[in-house]
């Protein structure tokens, strides 16, 4: 049975996004190996247009997508119970924010590697995979190569915590998924611990704050 999917979507934009192309690859149990026992990859047709900034990311015209058939809805394998991706939220939004645990590589390569000066999917693996980096990211941003660059990311993620269990790689993201770093405001880039007390007890109180932010706040407050 698949416990874990690694997923990657295609949007048409940054703000209310389209599905174009969802893929995944499907885990069980062995964390330790990693051998996807399941795949999908589709493509959808959108009912708008393709944003620039999007067709700048993943090269996935409109053109290419007519004879495609409409998003319905993504619906993940009977079982699953973790969802895995490189900032793994946005992706969870766009296929309709399933009632899953979610692990963020994203968030985990932050805090395993905290020297690299990018912490994005392709620069993870020139740091993780020099020799074979350029040929692998020929096809970045296509969502099935994306999987699979993440599934190699997600090798060395496991070799570096020495987890043995979904569970706990779901625990370490949960930790690593809590900042710092104030990541926006008049204190930005500063440390949360030296903020204000003012400032952060003021920022408790509002609404629609990220809960990672806010469990790192009410350590100080």
């Amino acid at each position: 049975m698949i416990k874990a999917i690694i997923l990657d979507a295609e949007t048409t934009n940054k703000k209310n996004p389209e599905p174009i192309e969802i893929a995944y690859f499907g885990f069980g149990n062995n964390l330790q190996s990693l051998v996807s026992e399941s795949e999908f990859h589709e493509f959808y047709k959108p009912t708008k247009p393709i944003s620039l900034g999007a067709l700048a990311t993943h090269h996935i015209m409109d053109e290419d997508l007519v004879d495609c058939p409409p998003y319905n809805g993504f619906s993940v394998p009977e079982g699953v119970e973790y969802l895995v991706g490189h900032n793994i939220d946005f992706d969870w939004e766009v296929i309709g924010s399933p009632a899953l645990m979610r692990i963020c590589t994203l968030s985990l390569c932050r805090d395993l590697w905290p020297e690299a000066d990018s912490h994005s999917l392709s620069a993870m693996l020139y740091l993780l995979e020099r020799s074979t980096a350029r040929e692998k990211l020929k096809n970045a941003h296509s969502a099935k190569a994306d999987v699979e660059i993440c599934r190699e990311i997600l090798v060395h993620i496991v070799d570096k915590l020495g987890v043995s269990t979904w569970e706990d790689l779901w625990k370490t993201s949960e930790k690593a998924r809590i900042p710092k770093i104030m990541p926006f405001g008049k204190h930005q880039g500063q440390p949360i611990e030296k903020v204000p007390v003012d400032y952060l007890q003021w920022l408790v109180k509002q609404r629609d704050i990220d809960p990672y932010l806010l469990a790192a706040i009410k350590q100080y407050v």
